[in-house]
């Protein structure tokens, strides 16, 4: 019988599909040119307003992550079911819809034009020996999933995301309930965290998710605006969802995604 750090895992994993778009496996595989430097991420940093004029679904499609530019990996495109909306997106408080958004991966705002992609870590493989084994199994989940939304908009849109996103992670500290596409999901925490640099403005946070019972776990979420653009990032550590414990935000993604914008 599997112990309850495994069974714990498997529940994550479950929430993570339901609320958090973890597929193991899903959409199509994306490749594009090799590009993107590994650097820094993780309160708010911020700087002017742009002025530039919203982005095209085709140009979104263009600047998107795809495998070519990371080191390890698969990158997919995520579409049909998994792809949430915001209508499908609802907080009980609406003042914490933002997060909520975020936390779903659904552009917040009226988006111009939005494309989605999610970036699964390439897990250790475990041998023939201990392939069954309750730490192997555990290391095996020691992977990251990034979700990454990217938005354009029109007259100020893209600060106007930023704007709420900011102000919800104060309101909403004390964690808020949502429901996804008919499941309801109940983050406890909201804490601002340090922002990546390579953007305009930027808010980063970190979020206690409850899972069964008296379980929770970790998610980390950056939303960063570049020009007239907002890119936002959710991230999951399964791993980390087993144990409850916190995990390294996979900064280079959130730098790689910012740099080809």
């Amino acid at each position: 019988m599997r112990s309850t750090a495994v069974r714990r895992a498997a529940l994550a994993a479950s929430a993570a599909t339901l609320v958090l778009l973890a597929t193991a496996c899903g959409g199509s595989s994306d490749d594009g040119d090799k590009g993107g430097d590994k650097g820094a991420a993780g309160a708010t940093a911020s700087a002017e307003p742009a002025a530039a004029e919203a982005l095209s679904a085709a140009e979104l499609e263009k600047a998107a992550l795809t495998e070519k530019d990371v080191d390890n990996g698969r990158v997919d495109k995520i579409t049909g079911a998994d792809d949430i909306k915001k209508g499908q997106v609802k907080a009980e408080d609406a003042a914490c819809t933002p997060l909520a958004l975020v936390q779903t991966s659904a552009a917040q705002g009226d988006p111009a034009a939005t494309v989605k992609r999610m970036w699964t870590e390439e897990g250790k493989k475990a041998s023939e020996s201990d392939a069954m084994s309750e730490e192997a199994m555990l290391e095996s989940l020691d992977l990251d999933k990034v979700f990454v939304t990217l938005a354009s908009y029109e007259d100020g849109g893209a600060e106007t995301v930023l704007e709420d996103t900011r102000t919800a992670v104060e309101k909403c500290a004390g964690g808020f309930t949502f429901t996804a596409a008919g499941e309801k999901a109940e983050t406890l925490k909201v804490v601002s965290t340090k922002a990546p640099e390579g953007a305009d403005e930027a808010v980063a946070m970190t979020l206690t998710i409850k899972g069964d019972g008296s379980d929770t776990w970790l998610m980390k979420a950056v939303v960063a605006r570049k020009g007239a653009t907002v890119a936002s990032f959710s991230v999951l550590n399964l791993a980390a969802a087993a144990s409850g414990k916190d995990f390294e935000f996979p900064t280079h993604i959130v730098d790689t995604q910012l740099g080809k914008l």
